[in-house]
């Protein structure tokens, strides 16, 4: 928020990755409306940036952005007038990596529509990530690269943003039940949410007799 509130300051229009509905979201795209003239465009996903992208190098006009992201922009957003100067910031349960990819993917689209010369006036990176979001996706990145791993189970709230970050990147490599809490294990069968299941609970059994 902190680092919003002070492109707005600055005459920065802020693009933040996150989900444009998402409370945390909701609460950061609003330090960008504190100063006059204040914008703000919100991207989930790398595509949703790349749209972006394109239209700062010519690719894509203002209208069919506006089309793509329709609820995702500060009141009155113009394209052309606001994506001039940008900063990034992010939702912090968002992952730590497509961050960072989406920052080099908007820098790079900057110099080549400026200029090198120009990219520090008209581009701001975010200098800092969450530890409480960083720290666990690293420590399952580290876990996952060592390997010997059969299944992994998750455990966090059905509505924690950072549990079901975790469970995407763990689910993209091996069998993975993310469950609520521990009375979700009964010997043979888990009652577990599937990655993009919002609430709802499956259940599985011979979970840990399918394969080695």
């Amino acid at each position: 928020c902190k680092n919003v509130h002070r492109y707005a300051r600055d005459g920065f229009t802020s693009v933040i990755h996150g989900k444009h509905y998402h409370e945390e979201t909701k609460a950061t795209a609003s330090q960008a409306l504190t100063h006059p003239g204040g914008h703000f465009v919100c991207v989930k996903d790398r595509p949703e940036a790349e749209l972006v992208c394109s239209f700062i190098r010519g690719q894509l006009t203002a209208a069919a952005l506006l089309q793509k992201l329709p609820e995702a922009v500060s009141p009155g957003f113009d394209p052309e007038r606001d994506l001039s100067k940008i900063g990034l910031a992010n939702q912090t349960t968002m992952l730590m990596t497509e961050s960072l990819e989406i920052q080099e993917l908007l820098r790079a689209a900057m110099r080549e529509r400026w200029g090198e010369t120009e990219l520090d006036a008209r581009f701001r990176a975010f200098d800092t990530i969450c530890s409480a979001t960083q720290d666990p996706q690293d420590a399952v990145l580290k876990m996952l690269g060592e390997g010997g791993l059969d299944v992994i189970v998750v455990i966090g709230g059905y509505n924690s943003s950072n549990t079901q970050a975790l469970t995407r990147i763990c689910a993209e490599r091996l069998p993975t039940f993310h469950i609520s809490s521990a009375d979700r294990i009964d010997g043979a069968t888990i009652r577990h949410r599937p990655v993009g299941a919002g609430h709802d609970e499956t259940e599985s059994t011979g979970w840990l007799k399918d394969g080695p």
